[in-house]
């Protein structure tokens, strides 16, 4: 029997819920999952870009109870330090902890202005400047690890941490059919292949609709 529980929003919807997901997958977590209803008030304010802190994804294990993907990530660390959510190299792990923070704290444009929704598909989607300035910075990282690493994840063969932190962003650029260059878009395509990324991809696409303000046309 697991003796952990996540608790997470919406799969189609909830990017930080995929986030945490990922990262206890990765870390070979036995868990059961809590599913907040979409009426939920913390859970629809969150989704909605609406809170300024981000209570789901919410850990339950061993009696400890560890909120937000990042802190997540961390506890997963020190709880299972060979499951390899961190590469082996010291700078590395430096690295790869600073882009991880970057996107748990940063691209607010990219997040407002393409919200995550797995189940759309927009062409000829209009990138305001906000949005075309994260997505500027988001592909340099990402030219940067790989041309360091090799890939063909951001710190070499085995997904990280970061590459958990930047899945839901692999997602919107599918979604809004956001141009990327040869690099870029065979490293969205490798995280989006990852077979538990395929997973939860299913599992949104069986979940119903609910947020009507995600579903508008733009």
């Amino acid at each position: 029997m697991a003796c952990a529980t996540l608790t997470i929003n919406s799969r189609n919807y909830g990017s930080w819920s995929l986030r945490g997901w990922l990262l206890c997958r990765m870390a070979g977590l036995d868990f059961v999952e809590e599913v907040l209803p979409a009426g939920d008030p913390a859970a629809r304010a969150e989704l909605l870009v609406l809170s300024p802190s981000f209570l789901v994804p919410r850990l339950e294990h061993d009696g400890v109870t560890v909120w937000d993907a990042l802190a997540i990530a961390e506890y997963l660390q020190e709880r299972f330090p060979h499951a390899g959510l961190l590469p082996d190299e010291p700078v590395a792990r430096a690295h790869c902890r600073s882009i991880s923070a970057e996107v748990h704290g940063g691209f607010v444009n990219l997040r407002s202005a393409l919200p995550m929704n797995m189940a759309a598909r927009h062409t000829d989607f209009p990138l305001f400047s906000g949005a075309r300035a994260d997505i500027g910075r988001i592909t340099a990282i990402w030219r940067d690890c790989l041309g360091k690493s090799g890939g063909p994840f951001l710190f070499g063969a085995r997904p990280t941490i970061a590459d958990a932190m930047f899945a839901p962003i692999c997602s919107r650029f599918v979604t809004y059919d956001v141009a990327l260059d040869e690099a870029c878009a065979a490293y969205r395509d490798t995280v989006l292949a990852l077979p538990d990324v395929v997973e939860w991809i299913a599992m949104a696409a069986a979940e119903p609709q609910e947020l009507l303000e995600l579903e508008a046309e733009f």
